[in-house]
């Protein structure tokens, strides 16, 4: 059963909320950081992407970096730009994208139930990408930003927290890149917190949705504090790491497509005849007609025309969770069979394109010369991502995209009280 409880957070006080919350470290580089910063210092930048403080060209694993990191850290706790609360706090995190709204609750999950599975995994982490931000975590001695959960919808917390956000939030404001909307409320009260940490502990399992490796980042260094302290009673802050507890019915998972560099000295022509020998093909007016509309359908843009491709019956095992996915199906019978690319993490033939940026960015690649052709796939869902999780089986890499994406500075959670 899952384990989680309130914590005192820093949070950056309400005016100050727009001048520090940022995007997430991992989707954007480090250039496109320093031109987000700007000329503001309290940008969480400076300590999510502290290489921005250094010349250009400065990588963002040198050993200063992450020295850089806690030091401005510690400068946001000393001017003020971070506060923290003075009673532990569960908190309630809203995202509106397109009118549509998810609440979530920022909480501190338990190092244990990642470490035993009662959080569930379903994609392969990097160690090289583990040790970074395990570095960060060590310098800072916080999670600085939050790792996104998904949990069985539950009828309590969802009228829990619709009690609350039907007040005045804390934080309200429009975020400049993505557009969209965000609201933060306290829950302070002991009872409601008791209410909140007693409901989880009778669900099972949570699912982690995305920052597998943060998450691995945070459970590995609080394993090893724990380890370092003989005498720990357990409820040490470094046992437990910050996350957002999503109910899964209200999460948004957005296609995730390919780009091809080229056709593996096919020409289009003898590349959709060898496509035939596994889909149905069809000739769309345009990229609304070709969007799939189901499962093993995939929508093809080559050469200014776009195609729907029907898988046909009986090619892949529809009792093999993972093989029947349509990630799976497109790297075997096209990426892999047809245009011999076997590994989607290094293969420099190929880039992905999340689906918020839509089918006209597809276009765009291909048009400009840059890409040969496009392969838009229909998105994986929850239900397939938890059974996938609850088997044991990992996942294929670029499979799913979470839209919107949470906004970093909201909230921190220090290692030690």
């Amino acid at each position: 059963m899952a384990t989680i409880r309130p914590f005192r957070g820093l949070r950056p006080p309400k005016d100050l909320v727009e001048q520090v919350e940022s995007r997430p470290y991992d989707v954007l580089s480090s250039e496109e950081a320093r031109q987000e910063a700007g000329d503001n210092e309290k940008s969480l930048y400076h300590i999510i992407k502290p290489e921005i403080d250094f010349p250009v060209g400065t990588s963002e694993y040198d050993p200063r970096v992450y020295e850089q990191a806690a030091l401005n850290f510690r400068k946001f706790q000393q001017e003020g730009w971070l506060v923290q609360d003075t009673q532990d706090m569960y908190y309630i995190y809203a995202q509106t994208m397109q009118g549509r709204t998810q609440y979530g609750l920022v909480v501190a999950a338990a190092v244990r139930d990642y470490m035993t599975g009662v959080i569930k995994k379903h994609e392969l982490t990097r160690r090289d990408k583990e040790e970074d931000r395990m570095k960060h975590v060590r310098a800072t001695q916080a999670n600085m930003e939050p790792v996104f959960f998904a949990y069985p919808d539950n009828e309590v917390i969802d009228r829990l927290v619709a009690s609350y956000v039907r007040q005045a939030p804390e934080y309200d404001f429009i975020a400049p890149v993505d557009g969209f909307r965000h609201q933060l409320w306290l829950i302070s009260s002991e009872d409601d917190q008791r209410l909140i940490t007693e409901t989880f502990a009778s669900i099972p399992f949570l699912y982690i949705a995305d920052g597998h490796h943060r998450s691995a980042a945070a459970a590995l260094v609080g394993a090893e504090m724990a380890k370092r302290n003989p005498d720990q009673t357990g409820q040490e802050e470094y046992n437990y790491f910050m996350a957002v507890c999503f109910p899964a019915g209200q999460l948004t998972i957005l296609d995730y497509n390919r780009v091809l560099r080229d056709l593996n000295g096919m020409t289009g022509q003898q590349f959709l005849a060898r496509l035939a020998e596994s889909f149905d093909i069809e000739i769309a007016e345009g990229r609304q007609e070709a969007r799939p509309q189901r499962k093993h359908q995939f929508a093809l843009y080559l050469e200014g025309s776009w195609y729907r491709l029907t898988l046909h019956e009986g090619k892949v095992d529809e009792s093999d969770t993972i093989e029947s996915l349509d990630v799976s199906v497109s790297s075997k019978l096209i990426l892999d069979n047809l245009l011999n690319i076997t590994d989607l993490r290094s293969d420099k033939r190929i880039d992905f394109v999340g689906g918020l940026r839509g089918y006209e960015e597809l276009e765009k690649r291909v048009d400009s010369g840059e890409m040969k052709m496009a392969l838009a796939l229909y998105p994986v869902s929850m239900a397939e991502i938890m059974s996938i999780a609850d088997s044991g089986a990992i996942m294929p890499p670029k499979a799913t995209w979470f839209e919107p994406k949470l906004r970093s500075g909201l909230v921190v959670h220090k290692l030690s009280s």
